[in-house]
């Protein structure tokens, strides 16, 4: 059973910069995928960024590629999301979610594939 918990939101102006930590337990090592969706005020959630629990491997959505970094830190068991030169459009509900299985690649911004979520963490940027 893997467990999610994320922490780092908060409020933030245009232009700023956030870290988002997803810690995570109950991973088994190698082949499982941790993935950052979002979800805004009356839209669909969608995936913001793909990595496998190794961190060696990274898929970006082109909206934040050249502004998120994720990274990987086994030795405490959390992915972190780097979040720069932040926009009001990137205000929504972040959650971290896990699965196993499958290429880290195939399907990646798909929820419905994900066995397990965290509870979300708020990230606010104000203009």
């Amino acid at each position: 059973q893997v467990q999610l918990v994320e922490s780092g939101g908060g409020s933030v102006q245009t232009g700023g910069s956030l870290r988002l930590s997803c810690a995570y337990s109950g991973a088994t090592i190698g082949g499982d995928c941790i993935t950052w969706f979002r979800q805004a005020p009356g839209k669909e959630r969608e995936g913001v960024v793909v990595t496998n629990i190794d961190g060696y491997y990274f898929y970006y959505a082109d909206s934040v590629k050249a502004r998120f970094r994720i990274s990987v830190d086994n030795a405490k068991n959390t992915v972190y999301l780097q979040m720069n030169t932040l926009k009001p459009e990137d205000t929504a509900m972040y959650y971290c979610a896990a699965r196993s299985g499958t290429f880290c690649g195939t399907r990646w911004n798909w929820e419905h594939t994900y066995q397990y979520w965290g509870q979300g963490t708020q990230v606010t940027v104000s203009s």
